[in-house]
């Protein structure tokens, strides 16, 4: 499988995965034709759209591709129907298009049906999972956001994290104001401010590597809750994320 990250918009990821049979997936794509001039450059032949939710800038694109190859079949949850979704989706199930093959993953937060597709190593999380961050909550609850990211932590750690955007370096600057002293965080944001000076992009990373970076995924760590205040007990992990996350917000 080759990994192919096309940017659109101002700073959108589409995700294309293609196989040795010259095929692809393609997803969310927030425009159409900077996907169809990377299929023609390549010669590929498209057989699926992935969508993770109905926002446009994951979705602004399918009308183009459906009309430029109006046999591809288009997955996406049930909020993605008058998106152009005509395959709906849901949690757990496994979608086999071809060779390829993706389990979904409920992700609900950022909106509430949100999913996540995982065919490994690739995650293509959309806006649940950012490197160095996570979607802000416009329709679903923290505790919903603190428990999809659970899900997608216990994925193997050589898991890509293939998300939407290029968010990196304003979640490190963030993670680092709260964690200045942290020499993950702060060796990573020197890294990322390096490659963005160079415009060069900062995803997919490894679940593992995000682990180490990303706050909201260290909901748990002692020395984090005595920053923001939190009590230590059995509440103080969806505590921390929810205060984290309001904290992001008005950062």
């Amino acid at each position: 499988m080759e990994l192919i990250r096309i940017p659109a918009l101002s700073d959108n990821y589409i995700w294309l995965l293609s196989n040795e049979n010259s095929e692809c997936v393609i997803v969310d794509p927030s425009q159409a034709k900077p996907v169809i001039d990377i299929i023609s450059q390549r010669s590929l032949t498209p057989v699926a759209i992935l969508l993770t939710h109905h926002h446009e800038d994951h979705v602004g694109g399918v009308a183009g591709l459906v009309s430029k190859y109006p046999n591809i079949e288009v997955f996406g949850p049930q909020e993605t129907q008058t998106k152009g979704a005509n395959k709906i989706i849901h949690d757990q199930e496994h979608i086999i298009v071809d060779s390829f093959s993706f389990l979904v993953i409920g992700t609900p937060g950022h909106t509430l049906g949100h999913v996540a597709y995982y065919s490994e190593p690739y995650l293509f999380c959309g806006d649940t999972l950012f490197s160095g961050g996570c979607g802000r909550l416009f329709e679903g609850s923290a505790q919903q956001m603190f428990s999809s990211l659970q899900k997608l932590m216990a994925l193997p750690d050589n898991t890509l994290i293939c998300c939407a955007h290029e968010y990196t370096l304003a979640n490190l600057t963030f993670a680092h104001h709260i964690m200045p002293k942290n020499p993950d965080i702060t060796d990573y944001l020197n890294k990322v401010t390096e490659m963005r000076h160079h415009l060069q992009p900062t995803v997919p990373i490894t679940l593992k590597n995000e682990k180490n970076i990303n706050l909201f995924l260290k909901s748990d760590d002692i020395d984090l809750q005595r920053i923001l205040g939190i009590t230590s007990n059995t509440y103080a992990p969806i505590k921390t994320f929810t205060k984290l996350r309001e904290l992001k917000d008005n950062f």
